[in-house]
């Protein structure tokens, strides 16, 4: 059987690790592949591998380091279907989803390559007589990303292009549950161009985690996953020195305001809570309905359309599943954890996603769409993430009432409101407590030329992902202050025992 590699110094490396972990396809339950989990020692050399290409490819142009971009661009779009694929082999997603996901990824590789114009730096001209100033943007050294199991493509690609295209080497880190696909871009990057050694791949665990957010050689950590582990990720590289962005977990809410637009919010809401199985950190999980009477006509559309759906493998050889399976056994029982505390704790579950048969997959692991209706603050559902196809339904009186619970959650990474008044609209977004909000938009990830991240426990660290945001996470600044004497034309110039002053 087939098992991952790790990819270092521009080589697919075996490693000596004798912890194996197991892959397999969620919609079938089937072992596909293995993966070592790598030894500290194995984590060192990768670091090695990128600190000893740092210096070359530090001082490359960024017009050519562009150009390599390009061309892995151009790669991915060749290599779309097949890298689909083994998306939704491994993660289980639908294949229209898994291309998706790479779209949104080669998105973040389109911004990187205007990295020649992102990166000029600043100038002013005699801010003193005779005295210029001028910044540069530079690369740290050697970075790390640590990502999660839900996209194996396009949270790597939130990170890596934008840190190679600013100069810096990268060591990533990603899920033991999926991890054939960064290889695969390890490789692409590779036939681009890319010299050996800026780009290399550690598969592992805490173990090599640990070394990630430790060696003093490592100049900037980024994570993406769960809010106990960012918190972890964050207080520990910080210990250590290191730059780092970590995104955690969410749980995002709409308001459905009684002048909705009924029909649209229903189908948004059904793509943005039961997509990718609701294993996405922009999954929409609570619905707040203003009004009975609003949320009575809600929950009589998504119970139709919920009916109506289709789960199944997200390869099929017909029609194209709705849904497909969640990531693992052990998450499918946790999910299913979930829905019963849901029930002792007295939320109305109107549609049970528990035990959801899939002829031919029967060992697959498959929860069905899943809803709650008079779910309150204090239950299990409404606090914690689930990450599963559940959407829970609170009903609340008014608008200031809906606003005030979601700004009370302890997550802030996205919100989104349904209305067709434009003064509401404006002032929920004003007023949220949210990093990302969406006006009749559920979903509302910001393209890769705006900055994506949270607010309150949804993200440790000062600055967001991608966008104009990432590029000064990948960057420090330096400013040069420069006067060119007179003194080399005169005679003699005298000392000065003053603080300098820009006369």
């Amino acid at each position: 059987m087939e098992q991952i590699k790790n990819f270092i110094g521009g080589q697919l490396v075996d490693s000596q690790s004798d912890r194996i972990s197991l892959i397999f396809n969620p919609a079938t339950g089937q072992e596909i592949r293995t993966v070592a989990l790598s030894a500290a020692h194995e984590a060192e050399h990768a670091i090695e591998s990128a600190h000893l290409a740092f210096k070359e490819w530090s001082k490359n142009s960024p017009l050519k380091r562009a150009r390599i971009l390009f061309k892995f661009k151009s790669l991915l779009e060749e290599n779309q279907d097949r890298l689909a694929r083994l998306i939704s082999e491994e993660h289980g997603k639908i294949y229209s989803d898994a291309v998706g996901e790479l779209t949104r990824g080669l998105e973040v590789v389109e911004f990187a390559c205007g990295i020649p114009h992102l990166q000029k730096g600043e100038h002013s001209a005699n801010v003193g007589t005779g005295v210029d100033s001028h910044s540069l943007m530079q690369p740290l050294g050697v970075c790390a990303g640590i990502t999660p199991f839900n996209f194996p493509a396009m949270v790597p690609m939130w990170m890596f292009p934008i840190a190679l295209a600013t100069g810096n080497t990268f060591v990533l880190k990603p899920s033991e549950k999926d991890p054939s696909l960064s290889i695969e871009l390890a490789k692409l990057l590779q036939q681009a161009g890319l010299p050996d050694g800026v780009f290399n791949v550690v598969q592992g665990d805490k173990e090599a985690v640990d070394v990630l957010l430790t060696d003093p050689r490592i100049q900037a950590v980024s994570f993406v996953g769960s809010t106990p582990i960012a918190e972890y990720v964050y207080a520990t590289a910080s210990a250590h020195g290191k730059r780092c962005q970590a995104l955690g977990g969410a749980k995002n809410h709409s308001v459905l305001m009684p002048d909705a637009d009924m029909d649209m919010a229903a189908n948004a809401i059904m793509g943005a809570a039961f997509g990718a199985a609701g294993e996405r950190c922009m999954a929409l999980s609570v619905v707040v309905a203003v009004g009975d009477e609003v949320a009575d006509r809600l929950v009589e559309k998504l119970r139709q359309q919920i009916a109506q759906m289709s789960v199944g493998p997200g390869i099929s050889n017909g029609k194209e599943n709705d849904m497909g399976p969640v990531i693992s056994q052990q998450h499918r029982a946790k999910i299913c954890d979930y829905i019963c505390s849901g029930i002792e704790q007295g939320a109305k579950l109107l549609v049970d996603g528990r035990g959801y048969p899939v002829a031919g997959h029967e060992n697959g692991y498959f929860v069905g769409p899943t809803l709650f209706d008079y779910a309150t603050p204090d239950m299990k559902i409404y606090k914690e993430e689930i990450f599963g196809p559940v959407l829970t339904l609170v009903r609340v009186p008014d608008y200031d009432t809906a606003l005030n619970l979601i700004n009370q959650h302890e997550y802030g990474n996205g919100a989104a409101i349904f209305t067709c008044d434009g003064e509401t609209a404006r002032q929920f977004s004003e007023d949220v407590q949210a990093g990302m909000v969406g006006v009749n938009v559920p979903i509302p990830v910001p393209m890769a030329f705006h900055s994506f991240g949270g607010w309150k426990r949804s993200i440790f660290g000062p600055l967001n992902v991608h966008g104009n945001d990432g590029v000064r996470f990948y960057t420090r600044m330096k400013t040069v202050t420069s006067r060119w004497p007179a003194s080399v034309r005169l005679e003699h110039h005298d000392s000065h025992f003053v603080m300098p002053t820009m006369e």
